[in-house]
């Protein structure tokens, strides 16, 4: 069975980026996708070690978000905002974390879209070029189908999201999923 996991690929509370991935998490209901919604701010008050990088090291809230989350997804959302150019630390803590243990169910055989979020005109252009070659090595097929968001902050205009950038996830999701 085809399951879609949506990441907020931020630990800031309260981000535009977790925001942005409810609207997303919603289109994709409307397509009848099985769609779960995960945002790393589970990781916040996690202290870092060298232990991480064992697989006996592993942080429990990794281990959590990595076996109930990331490896029976099928399909992966990446949501991301745009941190001092590039994409968040954060995530790329993360994926490294998850990568000392069960390499092949994790990251093998997983279609992943991506998703830049920014206040400015970019979009996170350039993080999404970094992330995409980032899981190009761990092995995971990324969809030319990418999302620049610029302007994030006016999205949201009286509680109501804008329906273009919805109708691009509702493409994104369909695409990704043969839907189209």
């Amino acid at each position: 069975m085809n399951k879609l996991l949506i990441l907020s690929a931020t630990n800031r509370p309260e981000s535009k980026s977790f925001e942005i991935a409810k609207v997303y998490q919603a289109e994709a209901n409307t397509l009848e996708v099985d769609a779960t919604l995960v945002s790393l701010e589970e990781l916040n008050g996690m202290s870092i070690t060298e232990a991480m990088y064992s697989e006996q090291g592993q942080a429990d809230q990794v281990k959590v978000l990595q076996d109930k989350y990331f490896e029976p997804a099928t399909h992966i959302v990446i949501i991301m905002p745009e941190y001092n150019g590039t994409f968040p630390g954060i995530l790329k803590f993360f994926l490294d974390a998850i990568s000392v243990r069960n390499y092949k169910s994790t990251f093998g055989g997983k279609q992943v879209a991506l998703v830049g979020v920014s206040s400015g005109r970019a979009g996170c252009l350039r993080g999404i070029d970094q992330l995409t070659n980032a899981l190009n090595y761990l092995g995971i097929s990324v969809s030319k189908n990418k999302i620049p968001i610029s302007g994030v902050n006016s999205l949201f205009t009286g509680g109501v999201f804008d329906a273009e950038v919805k109708a691009l996830f509702a493409g994104q999701v369909k695409e990704l999923f043969g839907l189209v």
